[in-house]
């Protein structure tokens, strides 16, 4: 690896505990039950809470939201939002936002357009958490809008995934979105070396890209099998070659993704680099029946991460990231089986027809590419 050796996952000290994850991490693959969880728990906060989202959407999701937090402002609960500029650009400024702070909650909006600092609009915080009085999180994929619910969206609604945890897990996240409240973006839990689970931000003082070096990691030390879900698959050279290299060594590497995307000049980019992935034998999958927003990544069944980081470069070089790091046997069991069911629904990319791909769409493919960067 060309990236720093604290960054390894095996330097986390993590221990697979057999049964502690059955309580510990719940996992949510349905919108609607996981707003459900979540509003449950923000009616029963008597303390704080702690909530950032890249997108807040004006619609019955959002509203249903913002009526919630505003509720638990009046009530004396200390509430702190924070939304992306970006992600939730004409979505939240002209109607929840005023709402929300009219009720008494802290809304911080990351990263707005500044002309005398136009490039940072470009880093975006893209992550989904929320700390209900330091005692409950949830972490993953989801953001809070209407496409995510089958209620509101139908049978097309997005397929994602996110978790909920307690305990220590927990504390780590409040103690995580505190620090980037303050403006630490770098900070770093205290690690605990009989942990099975870490939350592991993107950024640290000593390296950039640690989900990068997770990524890589995982690739890197597989023996037998790696299963990768991603919505937007642009990744860079490095870890292009981590995915080769894998294969090189034995490794069945799968990597399942949208046949649909919602961002088309990332579904290009994507496509670009599919030929020289299958040629090496890496096996590719396109989601066939909604939007598939998850991103998760298991290997050999014994490690796996689950959070708001895509496999491009916006997520690994740019974006403020967080997810879930574990060993605990009983989630990667849940996320392979996870994993397994969404291969049914899936078609595998056919390695000659994909070469006989017609000019028009290798033309769009050089478009995706030469915007990488910037998706």
């Amino acid at each position: 690896m060309s990236v720093e050796d604290d960054c390894c996952v095996d330097d986390f000290n993590l221990r697979p505990v057999p049964g502690a994850g059955r309580e510990a991490i719940k996992l949510y693959t349905e919108g609607d039950q996981l707003f459900e969880a979540m509003l449950t728990a923000i009616g029963h906060a008597k303390k704080y809470l702690w909530m950032a989202t890249y997108i807040f959407a004006d619609d019955e999701v959002g509203r249903c939201f913002a009526n919630a937090l505003a509720e638990r402002a009046r009530a004396g609960v200390e509430v702190r939002l924070q939304v992306d500029a970006f992600g939730s650009l004409f979505q939240f400024y002209r109607t929840l936002g005023p709402l929300l702070e009219e009720s008494g909650v802290t809304v911080h909006h990351f990263h707005r357009w500044y002309w005398r600092k136009p490039l940072r609009y470009n880093r975006r915080d893209h992550r989904k958490l929320l700390v209900v009085d330091g005692e409950t999180a949830f972490l993953g994929g989801f953001n809070i809008h209407r496409q995510s619910s089958q209620r509101y969206f139908g049978a097309t609604r997005w397929r994602d995934t996110h978790a909920s945890f307690q305990g220590e897990l927990a504390a780590q996240a409040a103690e995580l979105f505190d620090a980037f409240w303050r403006g630490d973006r770098h900070h770093i839990p205290q690690e605990n070396k009989q942990a099975n689970s870490v939350l592991v931000p993107n950024q640290s003082r000593s390296c950039r890209r640690r989900i990068a070096c997770i990524y890589a990691d995982f690739l890197g030390n597989a023996k037998q099998q790696v299963c990768l879900t991603t919505p937007y698959f642009v990744p860079d050279h490095h870890t292009q070659k981590s995915l080769l290299d894998a294969v090189k060594r034995g490794v069945e590497v799968r990597l399942l993704v949208p046949r649909t995307s919602d961002v088309r000049l990332a579904r290009w980019a994507a496509n670009a680099v599919y030929a020289r992935l299958l040629d090496a034998g890496v096996e590719i999958y396109e989601y066939r029946p909604r939007m598939l927003h998850a991103k998760v990544a298991i290997a050999d069944g014994q490690w796996a991460t689950l959070g708001t980081a895509n496999l491009d470069y916006r997520s690994l070089l740019q974006n403020y990231e967080l997810n879930l790091v574990s060993r605990d046997p009983d989630l990667c069991r849940r996320l392979q089986a996870q994993f397994e069911a969404d291969l049914t629904e899936a078609s595998a990319v056919n390695a000659t027809r994909w070469r006989q791909r017609r000019w028009v769409p290798r033309l769009a493919e050089l478009l995706g590419w030469s915007v990488r960067r910037w998706l």
